[in-house]
């Protein structure tokens, strides 16, 4: 069974600030919808199981959802985020991964909501059989961007800056890259040790602190690389008239 996990939860301040009223941008289009993030996320592939985690107008999200999975209604699993406006991306990892823990599945692809990827690079993370981390080809910027690093023996290090501020990296490292923000999974059973070891607290933050326990402790080979031709990350209106 392949899983593909989507969280949309967050209040898309910047995104309803350049379009002018408040909106969910995983779901906002101009003419249709198939024009949306989210429709686009999950049409790339086609998957046995799709959990999408909301929380900021969630009955909008429930409503598109309806119309986006009419054809297939028994695949979508949608979860509610009560804590999206308190709590970090990491919670609704979390909810998300929580929602899993008793279903039955061989991979697990997770993708944060806002992206817009191509479909022949978001192919090759589908296809892989390995454990996958995805970059772009970007600048790598820290007011927007998640970055990776390897160090010295070659372990991997995700860095991002919540205040979009400053990157800070106090080590010798051999190279860095923009992260994709998607990944892949094919250890279910340490994707759920890594789950259930990860303290309540620490799920408040970032989603990155669970990406970094899953692939800090593989070696280089424990996983493949993917970079995304084309890739945007929709802060703004701006950034989703450029793909549309």
């Amino acid at each position: 069974m392949k899983v593909l996990l989507v969280t949309v939860a967050g209040v898309s301040s910047r995104f309803s600030t350049s379009v002018g009223y408040q909106c969910l941008k995983c779901i906002y289009y101009t003419n249709d919808i198939c024009e949306s993030l989210l429709y686009k996320m999950v049409h790339q592939e086609e998957f046995d199981l799709y959990v999408i985690v909301g929380g900021f107008q969630f009955n909008d999200l429930k409503q598109t959802v309806n119309v986006i999975f009419e054809k297939f209604p028994d695949r979508i699993l949608l979860v509610y985020n009560d804590k999206y406006n308190l709590y970090g991306s990491g919670y609704s990892l979390f909810l998300g991964l929580r929602a899993l823990e008793n279903i039955k599945y061989d991979e697990l692809v997770f993708a944060e909501g806002d992206l817009y990827v191509d479909n022949e690079s978001f192919r090759k993370v589908y296809s892989s059989v390995k454990n996958v981390i995805t970059t772009n080809m970007k600048p790598i910027l820290a007011e927007k961007s998640v970055a990776f690093y390897f160090d010295t023996s070659f372990k991997l290090h995700y860095i991002y800056d919540t205040n979009h501020d400053v990157f800070e990296i106090s080590e010798p490292f051999t190279s860095i890259f923009n992260s994709a923000q998607i990944w892949k999974f094919t250890q279910p059973d340490k994707v759920l040790k890594t789950y259930k070891a990860i303290s309540s607290l620490s799920w408040h933050g970032t989603n990155l602190v669970f990406i970094q326990a899953y692939f800090g402790d593989l070696s280089i080979d424990g996983f493949e690389i993917i970079t995304f031709n084309q890739w945007v990350n929709c802060n703004t209106v701006m950034d989703f008239n450029s793909i549309t």
